[in-house]
């Protein structure tokens, strides 16, 4: 994943996912949970050092920099 980088471009999926931890990360990041459909269940920003919870339906975990979702229109539903 995103561990020991200094950024990211764009997004990465994590798939199959239902949580993800921010551990030895260098930046916060936003997390987007997606079903087995890829709905938008839930979007959170992580500080590094984190321990995510798991989502129940959760599938699918898209990363990217902190306030990407935001700026791209990415929320549940």
């Amino acid at each position: 994943g995103l561990l020991g980088r200094d950024g990211i471009d764009g997004a990465l999926m994590l798939t199959p996912a239902g949580s993800v931890h921010t551990f030895r990360m260098r930046f916060a990041i936003d997390v987007a949970y997606l079903d087995r459909k890829f709905t938008v269940l839930a979007v959170r920003t992580m500080k590094p050092g984190r321990l995510g919870l798991p989502r129940l339906r959760s599938r699918h975990v898209v990363e990217a920099e902190a306030g990407a979702m935001e700026r791209w229109g990415v929320r549940p539903g």
